[in-house]
């Protein structure tokens, strides 16, 4: 773990809890809590779906950046991360660097389970959401696993279970 700023930062595909594991771990490490998608809407005053539809991914992309640097600059916090924010090298060295980094993963059909309805996803929008979940998880697995301190299975575990996983593991690589 990256001791100067003890970050902790969630990684891992649309779907495989990075927000909601983070709020209970982010409670029971006493840490403060922060999701890169929620600080893009409160800079921007929309939603993504909607910078997606006026900016495209490229621009989602370069505000995500942004708010990477910035979030990851800051201590003791734990961060769930966009899906596709390690898609940047700038991103995966800043996350790599700034803290510890946990993978979330998921197999892509369990994703497509928890992902059916898609709102707020504006990647699944256009095209068979199984199938995108499949090709995004092709492209950014590699990725995820190239910068992870720990990869945690997502699958069977409650919240909980998971969240305590995750603490007896980062007590063990402190």
């Amino acid at each position: 773990m990256n001791s100067s700023t003890n970050n902790i930062f969630l990684i891992g595909l649309m779907g495989a809890g990075k927000s909601t594991v983070g709020k209970v771990l982010a409670k029971k490490l006493g840490r403060r809590f922060l999701d890169a998608d929620h600080v893009i809407e409160e800079r921007c005053g929309v939603k993504i779906p909607v910078i997606f539809e006026m900016e495209g991914e490229e621009g989602f992309r370069k505000r995500e950046a942004q708010a990477i640097q910035d979030i990851t600059a800051e201590h003791e916090i734990v961060l769930a991360t966009g899906g596709g924010a390690i898609l940047l090298a700038g991103n995966r060295q800043a996350l790599s660097e700034r803290g510890t980094v946990i993978y979330l993963h998921a197999n892509p059909n369990e994703l497509w389970h928890r992902t059916k309805g898609g709102e707020g996803r504006p990647l699944l929008r256009n095209g068979d959401p199984k199938k995108i979940l499949e090709n995004l998880y092709a492209i950014r697995d590699p990725l995820y696993r190239e910068i992870a301190d720990h990869v945690i299975e997502t699958g069977k575990p409650s919240v909980n279970q998971l969240v305590n996983t995750l603490i007896m593991q980062l007590e063990l690589s402190a």
